[in-house]
């Protein structure tokens, strides 16, 4: 029996597969692009809520919406099927950036507040683009339903009351893994997105600088954390400029 339930978890995990309409990657997902829209706009109110809310008017809210759609309409991102709207958030405690799937991107004011040019601005909403077109949500709830799949199958397979907690702990470590990967990705977007609608790229690894500097020093092991430590991520930034620009950034661009 434990054997059949895993193998129905992993058809419809490995069935499940779209090609991505912007990267052309074949994705395991089992939502559309309008569900996920959908998903993200039925989520959206309660997420923001839990950050005090969104703030409609004034300039920093102005200035979140100017700079993302900004980016939208310049960029490759304007090719993607999604309903892109940036949202300032009221909190002013944590420090933290979001985007939910189909295209619902929220920054906080402890980090807006943070930020030391509309460079790292573009940078942190280009890092929550990448995630929506790179659709980090749904191939997550793929992942998941997959891990929960496999869970069932162990419980059932075996007499251990211990193997079901181990197997759920081992899926949770997978999609850790996924989550730095995503990380990562979605750090090359915010590169790609700045170079092509003319800032400077290397804002990135000064939004990383303010990142660490919030944390205090204070962070999880990077094995057992969702995001890769700023260090690791200010490398591979770097090697991403680089590779953009052989010759060095062009002094013209925006910082």
């Amino acid at each position: 029996m434990g054997l059949v339930v895993a193998g129905i978890a992993f058809f419809a995990y490995i069935s499940s597969s779209q090609t991505n309409p912007v990267t052309g990657e074949h994705q395991k997902v089992n939502l559309s692009p309008e569900q996920e829209i959908a998903l993200g706009l039925h989520a959206a109110p309660e997420m923001a809520q839990q950050h005090g809310g969104v703030v409609e008017s004034g300039p920093e809210a102005e200035s979140v919406r100017r700079v993302g759609t900004f980016l939208v309409h310049n960029s490759v991102a304007k090719n993607s099927p999604y309903e892109f709207d940036f949202h300032l958030l009221a909190d002013t405690q944590v420090v933290n950036a979001f985007a939910l799937p189909g295209g619902q991107v929220f920054i906080t004011r402890a980090l807006l507040r943070q930020l030391e040019s509309e460079g790292q601005l573009a940078g942190v909403l280009g890092h929550e683009i990448g995630h929506v077109i790179e659709r980090h949500g749904a191939e997550h709830m793929a992942k998941q339903q997959l891990t929960q799949g496999l869970t069932a199958a162990i419980a059932t397979a075996s007499d251990n009351p211990n193997s079901a907690a181990m197997a759920q702990a081992v899926g949770s470590m997978l999609n850790m893994k996924y989550g730095r990967s995503d990380e990562l990705e979605s750090d090359k977007w915010g590169v790609t997105l700045l170079a092509e609608t003319g800032y400077d790229p290397r804002a990135l690894i000064g939004v990383m600088k303010v990142l660490e500097r919030a944390s205090g020093g204070r962070s999880q092991p990077e094995f057992m954390s969702t995001h890769p430590s700023p260090e690791n991520r200010i490398e591979r930034i770097e090697e991403t400029i680089r590779s953009k620009f052989p010759n060095g950034v062009p002094s013209s661009l925006r910082p």
